[in-house]
Parts: C-alpha cells; sequence; structure tokens
C-alpha cells in the first residue's frame, strides 16, 4: 500500500476511552503476569492505533498547511493528545506500582519503568488545558512560517525558496536575499514575540503546577534524560566555547580569504567558495534515483529499507507552496513505515537533508522490531547520531551526486558540521537563560541571543540589518518554539558522529557494524548507555571534544581550498 493510501479515521475518544480503561482495569486486577502482559498488549495496540492517526494526520497537514480538512484534524489532536496522555499517564502509574514488577522487568526491560516513573513526573490533570494551549500555540508558529511568501525576483517564494539566493556567489544578491527573509521575520516581529512570550508564560505554568523550579527542569524529563542533567550540558557547553569557537574563527577567517573578503558580514557566511557552493547536479528524481543506487551498494540492510521506503512512496522532498518548512523523518507504527518529509531548493542541503532524514528512517526502521513502543526510538540525542553520521557514510558515494564538486561538498560539509556545534550550543544557552528568567520581556530576550552570539559566534556581524543586530536571528529556529530544549542533541551528536567518520576511515567495516547494531538497539538502553553498547566516546567526558577536533582540523588542513 502507498503512503497516501494509508487509511485515515479521526479516533472516536469515548470509544479509545473506555477500551483503554477497560485494558486497564484488566492489568491492575490480573492474578498473573502473563495476564497483565496480554493487557499490556492491548493498551499498546490502543496507543499505536491513535499514533498513527496523529502521525498521519500530522504529515498531511504539513504537506499542505492550507487542506481545511487536515486543519481541522490538527487542531482535534491538539485538543485530545493532551486527554490520551492523562490515560498514558495512568497505565505508567499502574506500571511503576505493580506487584509483578521484577517478573516485567526481566521480561519487558528495566528501562520502559525508569522512563515510566520518570514520565509520571512530567504529567498531571490539572495541566490539560495548559497543553492544550501549548499545542495550539506551536501550532499558529508552524503556520505563520509556512504562511512567508516573499516577493522576489519576480516570483513568489517561500522560506525554502529563498535558500538559493542567500548562498549566491553576487553578493548583492545574497544582501537583498537575506534583507527579504529578515524583512518577512521583522514585519511579524509582535506576532512572533507574542506568541513566544505565550509559549514561556504557558510552560512555566505547566512546570510550577507540576512541582518543578522551572520549565528547565521539567523539559529534561520530558525529553527522557535520564543519566545526564544540566550540569553536564554546562560543562559540555564550555568545552565547546574553549575548543571548538577558536577553530570555527579561524574556519571563518579562511572563507573570508577565499571569498577575497576583509571582513564577512551575516550574508556572506552562507556561502563558502567564489565559484559558487557545491550543489548535486540533478532535480529531485535523479538525486532519489542515485540515492537508491546508494543505499543498495552500502548494505544489504539499507537496500531493503530504501526500497521499502521507495515502493511505499514514503518521501515528500519537493518545496511547494503551503507546503511546512524545514524537514523531518517520523514514523507510522500501524504501517511499520518510517516517512520522510524535506524540502528541496536545489543546493548540497538537498542531498545532506536526504541522507539525515535516511538515517533516522534506517534506525526506526532497523528497530521496529521492539514490541515496548518506547523503546522505537532513543531519546533524541541518541536519534541524532544515526542521522548524522548517516551522512558520513554517504561520502564514499557523494560523487555520484557532486560529480565534479565532490571534494568541495566534502571540505564545505566537514568544516560546516564544525561551525554548526557552537550555533547549537548558543541555542541551548539561549533557551536556559529564557526559562530561568520567564519574566524577560521580548527585547530583553533579543539582548541575550544578540549576547550569546558575540560569545559563541563572535564573527556574526550584521552590518545594516538592526533587527538582526538587536537579536532577532532565532525566530527562524523552529525548535525554539516547538520542541525546546531539543537543540543540544544534535550537537551531541554531531560530537558522536565525527567519532564515525574518524573510524570509517580508519576501518569502514567494523565502523558500519558498530552503527548498524546502534541501530536496532532503538530506544532499549539510555543515551550513555547506547554509546558505551556502540564503543563511542562520551561527549560530556573532558577531552573528547579536543580529540576529534586534532583530526578533522587535519583533514581541512590538508585540503587546499583555495582550488575550489
Amino acid at each position: 500500500m502507498k503512503c497516501n493510501d494509508y487509511p485515515y479515521k479521526r479516533p472516536n475518544m469515548e470509544e479509545v476511552t473506555a477500551a483503554f480503561n477497560q485494558s486497564l482495569e484488566q492489568f491492575e486486577q490480573a492474578e498473573s503476569v502473563e495476564i497483565q502482559e496480554q493487557a499490556m498488549g492491548r493498551i499498546n495496540a490502543l496507543r499505536l492505533d491513535f499514533e498513527t492517526m496523529m502521525t498521519l494526520s500530522s504529515i498531511r497537514h504539513s504537506v499542505n498547511t492550507k487542506d481545511p480538512f487536515y486543519e481541522g484534524e490538527e487542531e482535534f489532536f491538539n485538543e485530545n493528545r493532551p486527554l490520551f496522555e492523562q490515560l498514558t499517564n495512568r497505565f505508567y502509574k499502574a506500571l511503576a506500582g505493580t506487584r509483578f514488577i521484577d517478573q516485567l522487568k526481566e521480561r519487558q526491560g528495566s528501562l520502559l519503568f525508569d522512563m515510566a516513573i520518570q514520565s509520571l513526573k512530567t504529567f498531571d490533570d490539572s495541566i490539560v488545558e495548559d497543553l492544550q494551549q501549548e499545542n495550539k500555540l506551536t501550532h499558529e508558529y508552524q503556520k505563520l512560517t509556512a504562511s512567508a511568501e516573499i516577493d522576489f525576483e519576480g516570483e513568489i517564494r517561500n522560506l525554502s525558496q529563498m535558500t538559493p539566493f542567500t548562498q549566491s556567489t553576487d553578493r548583492d544578491m545574497r544582501k537583498r536575499a537575506s534583507k527579504a527573509v529578515s524583512h518577512f521575520f521583522e514585519a511579524n516581529e509582535a506576532r512572533f514575540d507574542d506568541l513566544y512570550d505565550q509559549l514561556v508564560k504557558v510552560r512555566t505554568v505547566i512546570a510550577q503546577k507540576l512541582g518543578y523550579k522551572n520549565f528547565v527542569e521539567l523539559a529534561y524529563d520530558r525529553l527522557g534524560r535520564l543519566d545526564y542533567g544540566a550540569s553536564e550540558v554546562a560543562s559540555y557547553r564550555k568545552q565547546v566555547k574553549e575548543e571548538l569557537v577558536p577553530l570555527v574563527r579561524k574556519l571563518v577567517e579562511r572563507q573570508a580569504k577565499r571569498l577575497g573578503i576583509d571582513t564577512l558580514t551575516h550574508y556572506d557566511l552562507p556561502l563558502s567558495f567564489l565559484s559558487g557552493n557545491p550543489t548535486p547536479k540533478g532535480d529531485k528524481d535523479w538525486m532519489v534515483q542515485r540515492a537508491s543506487r546508494m543505499y543498495r551498494e552500502m548494505s544489504k540492510e539499507t537496500d531493503e529499507f530504501f526500497t521499502f521506503m521507495m515502493d511505499r512512496e514514503l518521501l515528500d522532498l519537493e518545496a511547494k507552496k503551503g507546503k511546512a518548512g524545514g524537514g523531518y523523518c517520523t514514523y507510522i507504527p500501524n504501517h511499520s513505515a518510517p516517512f520522510i518529509f524535506a524540502n528541496f531548493n536545489g543546493t548540497s542541503h538537498d542531498v545532506d537533508v536526504l541522507t539525515h532524514e535516511a538515517g533516522h528512517a534506517f534506525q526506526v526502521y532497523s528497530s521496529r522490531h521492539h514490541k515496548v513502543p518506547e523503546y522505537l526510538w532513543p531519546t533524541t540525542e541518541a536519534c541524532e547520531i544515526h542521522s548524522m553520521s548517516m551522512e558520513f557514510f554517504a561520502w564514499p558515494w557523494i560523487h555520484e551526486f557532486f560529480l565534479e564538486d565532490t571534494e568541495k561538498y566534502k571540505f564545505s560539509h566537514l568544516e560546516g558540521t564544525l561551525k554548526f556545534i557552537p550555533y547549537g550550543v548558543l541555542v541551548d544557552a539561549f533557551q536556559h537563560e529564557v526559562y530561568e528568567k520567564p519574566e524577560m520581556t521580548p527585547a530583553q530576550r533579543k539582548a541575550v541571543w544578540r549576547k550569546l552570539e558575540q560569545e559563541f559566534m563572535p564573527y556574526k556581524q550584521y552590518e545594516d540589518d538592526s533587527f538582526l543586530d538587536r537579536g532577532g536571528f532565532w525566530f527562524r529556529q523552529l525548535h525554539i518554539f516547538m520542541i525546546p530544549f531539543y537543540y543540544i542533541d544534535y550537537t551531541l551528536a554531531q560530537v558522536c558522529a565525527f567519532q564515525y567518520w574518524i573510524k570509517s576511515r580508519e576501518d569502514l567495516d567494523s565502523a558500519w557494524k558498530s552503527y548498524v547494531h546502534l541501530c536496532k538497539l532503538g530506544g532499549s538502553k539510555t543515551f550513555l548507555a547506547l554509546l558505551k553498547e556502540a564503543g563511542l566516546d562520551n561527549p560530556f567526558s573532558q577531552g573528547t571534544i579536543g580529540k576529534s577536533v586534532v583530526k578533522l582540523e587535519a583533514y581541512l588542513n590538508g585540503v587546499d581550498d583555495s582550488a575550489f
């Protein structure tokens, strides 16, 4: 069955609730662990049914945000997802209190129970209306960014379609394109400020109702961080500042030299080479054809996976009017099907996002054998290891996409991943400050952003864009609005992906076996336990970043980038 043919039916909440409560009662009254497991199976089936319909609605809405039917379905789930969370919360309470807990831990794994106990702290019936409000506000943010219609070079374009112009070799074109994008956010400044202000306030209220000091603590628990906390992340940010920011400054100076510009401005940063950034040498269908060949040759596992994706049309890759921005991978449980969403725009990012999201999809495809829904995906920082590492495992085939730009792409890709980490850390530091002082005004938040930019990205100069110079860049970072505190996960995962890049150059077969094993584990272990199982160094440990940086810098120094 093709993805578009997967049947959708809005869940009947009365029927779902009745069936859930019946199975939960059977679980609680069970006289044996076997009967409890049967009841758990029925409860998990109900959870996966609900998740399937919610995911199908979300996919179809993001593919066309102007579709009135799925707009209505999204409103339904915004209202009813918190009500379903109430049911799941009751199930977790029963799990944590069962007299058969030791036997169930042996059969289901102890992590499920640790996750349940942690999750119980993040939910209470008293916050249902607040969660509904949070969902509505994040939905409004997505709609607002998707509504961008920028009149540029004779056509109306969305934010994704502006990217090639922001990377133009014509400096005036870059400047005008950057200004046009910035103008969209500045013209809607009051609306973005108001949405975020409401989000900060409602999240703070939720945290306080649950007994947390602030939303920071709640966010860490929401993200399932069982084996590290804010202090470890703060230490990690310090490592990035000391080990990576100096290197990135050198890379930016090198970029300026390549471009023949004394001081780069913010609109120069997206362009790496005067000859133009590396671009894929064909359209979407051409790239997908080459991706199919790549995954066929990479391994039997990836061949089976990508054939499954193609046969069922589980990719939506082209930028279109009304389509939500960004890229993502999700999973449709009842069809055991990953789904990849992207907005191709003719830049190297198309290949990055295809390999990145395929990494996510390959992981959940590999771990779909887990019977416990909580084990399908790991926590988010572990998820990003699969995606970012897949970008590097694609290197032996990258010439298929970039042809004469292959070496230029490799240099640009590796340089770009290094440059990204300080930005990712900045996003995290910003959110810590915001939620630790939720009373801040919108202007104060922007000032905090600009202060942190100067700390982690001291080379970023805004010239005559006063909106960005007073700290407005973060409006375009959807994670800040929609998935708070997620963003640091990309950087933690990137440090792990660097290790796979190094391992793959030393012993590709061994590196690939470790990667496939990691994907198959899914979320059956915590983040740090997964790293140990895969033989990866802990990013929080002093020296982990520095050890990789030495080899990454040596590679970049060995490339004559002036030849590009």
